[in-house]
């Protein structure tokens, strides 16, 4: 009698688990759905999308949706994110808060006074991250319709926002070499 019952229980178990009870991944589908609108350009969204990967946004709204909201989705049968407030997100490097703000995001570490920002710069055209009063600038949009990208070492490429762009970027990005064959 104790098998068929743990038999049941399993088999409840993984219905409920193979019937896509596997969250909404709200968070992470808010910073895609805002990159998709960001400008009205593509090629540009696309650039903005490769910074938000460089700048691990993209991983941290991901992981957050995987270990915390999906989770409580499913318990609670509503996703804080989707209902528009911001929850903790625990890693193994600590508990996180990411904020929504009117020109970015706000993400705080527990135990540490100071946040670091993502923030749009009206003004520049520039996105920047801001850590210890100190902003870093990741990108500029210029007058002339291309994109200024800062490189980790300090660099600037000048890139169109178009497929060649795009690639440009990417291969600058990786540290892509190219060599020419005879």
């Amino acid at each position: 009698m104790k098998g068929i019952r743990t038999s049941i229980v399993c088999c409840a178990l993984a219905g409920a688990t193979l019937t896509s009870c596997i969250g909404s991944y709200a968070l992470f589908n808010k910073v895609r759905g805002w990159n998709e609108q960001a400008t009205g350009n593509k090629f540009l969204n696309e650039l903005i999308h490769i910074g938000l990967w460089i700048v691990p946004v993209y991983e941290v709204t991901f992981l957050a949706d995987i270990l915390v909201l999906n989770s409580v989705e499913f318990w609670s049968g509503t996703n804080p994110i989707a209902a528009g407030t911001v929850k903790e997100v625990n890693t193994e490097n600590g508990k996180f808060l990411v904020t929504t703000t009117k020109d970015g995001y706000s993400i705080e570490k527990e135990g540490e006074s100071t946040p670091v920002e993502l923030r749009f710069n009206q003004e520049e055209q520039s996105w920047n991250v801001v850590c210890d009063g100190k902003s870093y600038e990741i990108m500029k949009l210029c007058n002339d319709g291309t994109v200024d990208l800062n490189m980790q070492n300090g660099q600037y490429i000048n890139v169109t926002p178009d497929a060649q762009g795009v690639s440009a970027a990417r291969d600058a990005i990786m540290g892509a070499t190219y060599y020419a064959a005879r």
